[in-house]
């Protein structure tokens, strides 16, 4: 009767699991259909399928250049926070004094405030720095997204790190960045790999700062889809969806090898 229970209750919850992932899923499937509609505007399902949308896309100079803008801001938050995140956590890691235990509390921050507030505030402050519609506006910004992400991965991977290592280099003579690049680095590059994976597709999805702080010439592809579905419902809007789409599960992917083979590596070790 017991072994039955449990059969019914992981068939139940397994159920539920396929039921949600489902529910998640069903979304995309439809932006993915209807990026192939022969339609003028999106319809679903299409009546018909054509590939035209995507031969639109590869000719409108207007949503090339906003890709191409979404890929430098997205590679130089991905630097920025991958930076910032890794110092930091490694930083406390070394150090956990007063001043550690006061910067969890402010990396979580960005996260809690509404990013609302955060795109009229930078904004004022960008436009009085004369950086408004530059790219190095967007990229500060996505930063304060991105960065906390790299943070808490890293935390996580540090935390596993045999600190001994370190120890070990430093009685050896290495100083700190030589310690750091030949001993440390090694251990938790895909942990820094992942993180910068998850700083990438942050901002290359973000849009509320990005609508505030972009202009006609930094224009990333959320704000100018937004613009584009004010005007129409443009099927090429389901074209670059799902090129947004298929980046962030490639990344992914290449997030899920890289644990992987980490953990691989330390079963063979």
């Amino acid at each position: 009767m017991r072994n039955s229970r449990e059969r019914l209750g992981t068939a139940a919850f397994r159920l539920g699991y396929a039921a949600i992932v489902a529910f998640l899923l069903l979304p995309l499937l439809v932006v993915v259909v209807t990026s192939f509609s022969a339609s003028s505007q999106l319809v679903f399902p299409p009546e018909s399928y054509t590939m035209a949308s995507y031969l639109a896309f590869f000719e409108n100079n207007a949503w090339l250049e906003a890709f191409d803008n979404s890929l430098i801001v997205g590679l130089g938050t991905t630097v920025v926070a991958t930076i910032l995140g890794v110092t930091a956590a490694f930083g406390q890691e070394i150090d956990d004094g007063a001043a550690g235990r006061v910067l969890v509390p402010l990396v979580l921050l960005p996260l809690l405030i509404p990013p609302v507030i955060f795109g009229v505030t930078l904004l004022v402050y960008f436009n009085e720095l004369g950086l408004q519609d530059t790219y190095l506006s967007l990229i500060l910004a996505h930063t304060l997204w991105a960065t906390p992400l790299v943070y808490f991965v890293m935390r996580s991977v540090f935390s596993r790190f045999d600190w001994q290592q370190l120890d070990a280099a430093r009685d050896l003579g290495a100083g700190p960045i030589r310690s750091f690049v030949h001993v440390v680095l090694p251990n938790v590059k895909h942990g820094i790999f992942v993180g910068a994976l998850l700083a990438f597709i942050v901002s290359l999805q973000e849009f509320v700062m990005a609508l505030f702080l972009s202009g006609d010439s930094t224009a990333t592809i959320p704000v100018v889809a937004w613009n584009t579905l004010r005007d129409s419902l443009d099927p090429i809007v389901s074209v670059v969806s799902t090129f947004l789409i298929l980046i962030s599960i490639v990344a992914l992917l290449l997030a899920v090898v890289a644990t992987n083979l980490q953990w691989v590596a330390k079963q063979l070790s």
